[in-house]
């Protein structure tokens, strides 16, 4: 057998009209016999076969095969295909597609040798030459074997060097056979690793009149190329690994920090839930940490020192919560109250007669192509008359404007600006949409987001009067009904303004209760000076012009509301009086302790 390691082999068989049937028999028993002793398989020697005339055809490749006894059955099978004599297209087919990595040869850098073994009875139809010396230069070493009527020239044009060891020319396709023992030992030649000292500190491996030297899995072969390193495959970086990289024989491990697991992917790590072992005991909630683990209470309420339990932190007494009238503390917070009658102020804490200063408004105003560029400007003025008239800062009165036509655009929202003058010049920079009136979709807008809290609006629970003015030139063209009655059944006040054109039905559908003080309407954009006074009195009647309602104190329901009053500024009072006398009893408790001590030392 050839032990001189593992080989690429394609046969180019020349099977034109010249080879008689006979005579290729002899050519199929030439592969046969120099197959069975090669050392065949998926790791040692691969073979393919190709024949050709006047085109090429692929028997079986490189990769088809791994056992003598289905080779022998393939070659066995073959059809001449008796034709013309394409050498030069054979040689350009193995180099480009026998030896091709697709079709089973191994890739360059693991220095298998590749050969092709070229058998011929005649001169070739086209050019050899350039071909050949293309699949030299490829890497491919080729035998020449001429039978019989060959061309000497044509084979000593395809060889390798040196041409002697490369060209070979046998008189008969009878003395083939013969020739094929001569060919094997030319083939297989000396197994230089048992003949010479190679140095190879791992394994060694037999070429044509060579060897070189291989490390094994996990090791990379030395500049010298005998000795072999350990492969840190966590060096390079590529690894993923989340916390540490473990490199072992050329391969790694991900490893995770104390505390962490390795997930199912086997990089990224996981901190392991020491709270979802149940054990914890903790009252309120459970905290996990690399360590392990610890219990946390909600806001409004102090761990105890058992690390576990929670007590109620009473905010009222605990912290300055500067509420102008009460403070009232539920589970984990506080909140300011107001006598009745008075409403609490944007900043939680003090009391108002009158919210009319303090409130959240939006208005929308109509960008139609009806309502022209300059009436569009009367239109911007009209809002800032409006802006004039309220206390606009973060915990007194929000402004936020809206634009539609076709579609809707929110010009600023309530958190935007906190003065009047910027928001009178952000008025003033608004572009004019035009297009078509959409109110319903507008509507819709305000509800939705206009009112709330992500764009400024506070809190239903600040009692903060939320206010929507909409200012319209025409009638819509989608229903406004819908999203009308869903703003006033979410507590929003409806303004409805209208000017030349605009639909009386549609004005009442939006304006809240009681409608005549909810709607305005002008024939012309020219003479809207006084829906401005109309706006500003029905915010707040009593401090407009209007009739305010004056209460007897001698009535029943003065009476019954002024008892209301004092009783709870009494147990306001008591309530303080009572931490006082706590607070006095635990000093003079103290003091007595201290006098006690000093007599004690005497």
């Amino acid at each position: 057998k050839c032990r001189t390691g593992p080989l690429d082999v394609v046969f180019v068989i020349d099977s034109s009209r010249s080879v008689r049937p006979f005579e290729f028999e002899t050519m199929r028993r030439f592969m046969i016999d120099i197959i069975s002793n090669l050392d065949v398989g998926p790791n040692a020697t691969r073979v393919g076969v190709i024949q050709y005339s006047s085109q090429v055809q692929n028997i079986f490749s490189l990769k088809t095969f791994f056992t003598r006894a289905d080779m022998e059955r393939a070659i066995n099978s073959i059809i001449p295909l008796a034709q013309g004599t394409m050498t030069g297209l054979a040689i350009q087919y193995a180099m480009n597609v026998a030896f091709s990595t697709q079709e089973g040869a191994r890739p360059r850098h693991k220095r298998i040798p590749r050969i092709a073994i070229i058998v011929t009875d005649g001169r070739p139809q086209d050019r050899v030459t350039e071909v050949a010396t293309q699949a030299r230069n490829a890497g491919i070493e080729i035998y020449a074997v001429g039978i019989q009527r060959a061309d000497m020239s044509s084979l000593r044009a395809m060889a390798s060097p040196p041409l002697e060891e490369h060209v070979f020319l046998v008189e008969s396709f009878e003395l083939i056979q013969q020739f094929a023992k001569q060919f094997q030992d030319k083939l297989c030649g000396v197994d230089m690793c048992v003949e010479r000292e190679h140095g190879c500190e791992h394994s060694c491996v037999s070429t044509l009149g060579s060897f070189y030297c291989e490390c094994n899995p996990g090791y990379r072969l030395n500049v010298d190329g005998k000795t072999c390193s350990p492969i840190d495959a966590c060096a390079d970086g590529r690894h993923g690994c989340q916390h540490h990289c473990v490199s072992v024989q050329g391969s790694y491990s991900c490893r995770c920090r104390p505390g962490y697991y390795l997930s199912h992917n086997k990089r990224s790590c996981t901190m392991i839930d020491y709270c979802s072992f149940g054990n914890h005991s903790c009252q309120h909630e459970c905290v996990s940490i690399p360590s392990g683990h610890y219990c946390r209470c909600r806001s409004g309420f102090t761990l105890q020192p058992d690390g576990k339990s929670c007590r109620a932190t009473d905010l009222c007494n605990g912290v300055d919560h500067g509420c102008e009238f009460k403070c009232v503390s539920t589970e984990g917070s506080y909140h300011c109250v107001c006598p009745e009658g008075q409403q609490l102020q944007a900043d939680g804490k003090t009391c108002s007669k009158c919210g009319a200063g303090h409130v959240d408004l939006v208005m929308v105003i109509d960008g139609s192509k009806s309502v022209r560029p300059q009436n569009f400007e009367l239109v911007k003025q009209f809002v800032n008359r409006i802006v004039d008239l309220l206390e606009v800062s973060p915990h007194g009165t929000r402004v936020g404007l809206v634009q539609y036509s076709s579609r809707v655009r929110t010009e600023f929202p309530l958190n935007k600006y906190h003065s009047a003058d910027e928001i009178k010049k952000a008025v003033m920079d608004v572009e004019y949409m035009e297009k078509g009136t959409m109110t319903g979709l507008a509507l819709k807008h305000m509800v939705e987001h206009s009112f709330s809290e992500l764009e400024g609006a506070r809190p239903l629970s600040h009692n903060i009067p939320r206010i929507g003015l909409v200012f319209t030139d025409g009638r819509s063209q989608d229903d406004i009904s819908e999203w009308a009655r869903r703003a006033k059944e979410s507590g929003i006040v409806m303004f409805a303004v209208g000017v030349g054109k605009a639909v009386e039905e549609e004005l009442r559908a939006i304006a809240s209760e009681p409608v005549e003080q909810h709607f305005s309407y002008s024939a012309d954009f020219t003479t809207m000076t006084h829906l401005v006074e109309n706006f500003s009195l029905n915010i707040c009647p009593e401090e407009g012009k209007g009739e305010t309602e004056i209460r007897s104190p001698c009535e029943c329901e003065a009476l019954v509301q002024f008892q209301t009053n004092t009783v709870a500024i009494l147990q306001s009072l008591t309530e303080k009086n009572i931490l006082w006398a706590r607070s006095l009893a635990q000093m003079t408790a103290r003091l007595e302790e201290l006098e006690k001590q000093i007599a004690n030392k005497k």
